[in-house]
């Protein structure tokens, strides 16, 4: 089981800050993106239109970072300071 976090205007959109979920077939932060897509509507806009961020285990991730159980992996928009 993985932990899933969104952060700021996606858990806005997403009206989600959190879920539990088991893996299945998933190996990699692009094939979590796209199970989590293929809910459609808002979920596929999201996750699947290359803004949003990734991060395993509070590590920055790319598309193919592997996903283990056990891990905690959060999407977020980009972050700008000034």
């Amino acid at each position: 089981m993985i932990e899933l976090k969104y952060f700021a205007a996606l858990r806005d959109q997403l009206n989600c800050d959190g879920e539990q979920l088991t893996l299945e077939d998933v190996s990699t932060v692009a094939e979590l993106r796209e199970l989590l897509a293929e809910r459609g509507g808002v979920w596929a806009q999201q996750l699947l239109d290359g803004r949003n961020l990734a991060a395993v285990n509070q590590q920055m991730a790319t598309a193919d970072t592997a996903v283990n159980d056990g891990d905690e992996v959060a999407f977020f928009p980009p972050v700008t300071g000034g």
